[in-house]
């Protein structure tokens, strides 16, 4: 049996040869802008802190990568925004299913805001650069600016960390002035602003609803731990008076 050569040289690991993560495309050519982990977290965290001041919170509804059917005379055609928020409509469909998609003639509501993450195969479009065929369904901007006529369209980088805000003007989207890199919704109460923090454990720059004056929308566990908090300081204080709280009924 004839052995093999022995290299002269010793074999490179396929880590150190082959392409990373960087290298390779995380997008399908013919589905630009389908979710990466960036594009799942941080919709969520717009969805689990969008709580506007001033609504009833059964009548609130938000959603991540859901189909937005928009033309009644082309009822196949959607977009998918990478994040939207409702007011006025039940939280359930027809109050009482959970929505496969949102159809707009038959919710008769708008978004109100509508988040769009930056991502290399849509961002033209996300900025409104690009041109609709004749008979081809029309770009998200003129969806959203002309058909909709969404209040606000939000742009959010993770690459240059850069949030730009548009305001819908009559009929046309106006940029944003940013209040403290922070969008100011005051018909919400709420703003949308830049948060350096951890969400999942995943320390960086994240977009989160705030309050018009900058603060945070808590998060269900970041309520807990302040209760916690609230309660230790309490049971602090009362050792200091001699009392033990575990003593108290």
């Amino acid at each position: 049996m004839t052995s093999l050569p022995y290299p002269s040289q010793p074999l490179i690991s396929p880590r150190q040869t082959l392409p990373t993560m960087y290298d390779l495309p995380s997008e399908n050519p013919k589905e630009p802008g389908l979710p990466d982990e960036f594009h799942f977290f941080q919709p969520l965290l717009l969805l689990l802190t969008f709580a506007p001041a001033n609504s009833n919170p059964e009548l609130v509804f938000s959603a991540c990568d859901l189909n937005l059917y928009y033309d009644l005379n082309h009822p196949g055609w959607y977009k998918r925004p990478d994040w939207f928020g409702v007011v006025g409509v039940p939280r359930l469909y027809q109050s009482k299913d959970l929505r496969l998609s949102y159809v707009i003639w038959q919710e008769q509501v708008s978004p109100f805001v509508v988040v769009e993450l930056l991502s290399p195969g849509t961002e033209d479009e996300d900025h409104g650069q690009t041109v609709s065929a004749p008979g081809k369904p029309p770009t998200k901007w003129q969806v959203y600016e002309q058909i909709l006529r969404v209040p606000y369209y939000v742009i959010f980088s993770r690459y240059t960390n850069e949030l730009q805000g548009f305001h819908l003007v009559g009929d046309h989207y106006k940029p944003a002035v940013l209040n403290q890199d922070r969008l100011l919704m005051p018909e919400l109460g709420l703003s949308l602003g830049l948060w350096h923090g951890s969400f999942r454990d995943i320390p960086r720059l994240w977009l989160r609803w705030m309050t018009l004056e900058g603060n945070l929308i808590p998060l269900a566990s970041e309520e807990l731990a302040q209760a916690q908090q609230r309660a230790e300081r309490l049971a602090a204080r009362l050792r200091e008076l001699g009392i033990n709280p575990d003593q108290l009924d």
